[in-house]
């Protein structure tokens, strides 16, 4: 079980399935930012660390402009921003490649943008801290989903306790960038945006200088 935390004080409990290599070490470069990489190791959640420091048995060496330098297992490699990596050495998967886009901070330094889910319009705001993109109800009804029909939990909200669906989105649009089959959740209860979660920035790599920050599609 895992915790969905977003800006707006919701938790939910929600189940996370993902795929693990079972021989290798998975290593992929999600962001970079000044002094710091933003790593994902077997298909786990990002974390942001710096040279000299760990996530689990791969240690980051170094940074460069747009790639890593990581050791694993007594043997380093060097991973590219956009690939896909394991610690003795896999090729870059090249799927999905060209598809990005580029998203400006607000003065309050937030990245909104608008993209859509289906065919519905939306204004999607980057947000790391929550496991899944997130809706509300209306949302949901645009871009016809039928939330119901999702794994329902009760949640804790500013306003009581009330329910959640987990669902699968089956395609977003933001920029160029476009993803199917993204797992989601809808809140019950409005909400200004929809919180681009990390199970569609999972899927991206970060690349954030200043206020401008590029995704690009990894797989």
């Amino acid at each position: 079980m895992m915790k969905l935390t977003t800006k707006f004080g919701i938790v939910a409990s929600i189940v996370c399935l993902q795929c693990t290599q079972a021989n290798a070490t998975e290593v992929a470069l999600v962001g970079i930012f000044p002094g710091k990489a933003v790593l994902s190791v077997d298909g786990r959640p990002p974390k942001t660390i710096a040279p000299g420091q760990s996530i689990g048995e791969v240690k980051l060496i170094s940074i460069e402009r747009d790639a890593v330098i990581i050791e694993a297992g007594g043997k380093r490699d060097r991973i590219e921003m956009g690939a896909q990596s394991f610690a003795v050495g896999a090729p870059q998967d090249p799927s999905g490649s060209g598809q990005s886009v580029t998203l400006v901070a607000d003065p309050n330094g937030h990245f909104y943008k608008q993209g859509r889910i289906n065919s519905a319009s939306v204004t999607f705001l980057v947000d790391t801290g929550a496991t899944s993109i997130a809706m509300g109800p209306i949302v949901a009804e645009q871009a016809g989903i039928d939330y119901k029909a999702g794994r329902m939990s009760m949640v804790g909200t500013a306003n009581g306790v009330a329910p959640v669906y987990a669902v699968t989105i089956e395609k977003v649009t933001l920029g160029d960038l476009v993803l199917r089959n993204v797992e989601a959740v809808v809140l019950m209860q409005d909400m200004p945006s929809v919180l681009l979660g990390m199970s569609f920035l999972n899927r991206v790599t970060m690349a954030r200088d200043g206020t401008t920050m590029v995704l690009k599609r990894r797989y």
